[in-house]
This record gives C-alpha cells, structure tokens and sequence, in this order.
C-alpha cells in the first residue's frame, strides 16, 4: 500500500526517531523535492503562479492536517508555500511524517 493511502498513527512518545538507513526508502517513495534536512525534519517548496493559488494549497494542507490530526509548520509567501513536517513528541521523523508529506502530494 503506498504512503498516500495509510493512516497517520499518532505518536504518543517514547520511542526514537527513524534512523536515516530508515528514512531512505520513505523519502525515495515521496518523489522529487522532498528533502530531509538534519535528520530532524521534511522539508519541501511548492511554487504557484500567485498568491491566491498559494494561499489555496495553505488552506488544504491546513484541512488535510486537520483530518489526519498531525500538523506540519507552513510558511506562505507570494507564489511560495515551504512544508517542514517532523513528529515534536520525539523531536525528529517516524513513519507519520512521511505519510502526511505522501498525502500533500496527492493535494
């Protein structure tokens, strides 16, 4: 089953984070520009025409986050919206990071 059609189980603590030999093969499911920066967290920019459009897809990942309750930090700026997903309780990435970043993609 991809990324895209799992669920997101919450992460109550307590556990480590994913190792990087872990991360690689999520990353490599998620496609192009995704990247993990520091072994922390996801990070990728999406780039729209304007800032009606970026304000639109802000708005969907904001409802997407929502349903899924796991909620990624969004910086909009005109034509640019920055996605950064990693789980706070255990301050670096677990399997839930990369299946709310494989459902943006499907945005």
């Amino acid at each position: 089953m991809s990324l895209s059609q799992q669920q997101c189980e919450p992460c109550r603590g307590g556990i480590p984070p994913l190792t990087p030999t872990e991360t690689a093969p999520l990353l490599a499911e998620l496609g192009k520009d995704w990247v993990i920066e520091d072994n922390h967290h996801l990070l990728k920019s999406f780039t729209f025409p304007n800032f009606v459009e970026a304000l639109a897809f802000t708005n969907q990942v904001g409802n997407l986050a929502e349903e899924v309750a796991h909620h990624p930090d969004i910086l909009l700026s005109w034509g640019k919206v920055e996605i950064r997903i990693w789980t706070h309780k255990i301050e670096g990435l677990n399997k839930a990071d990369f299946i709310l970043a494989a459902k943006i993609e499907t945005l």
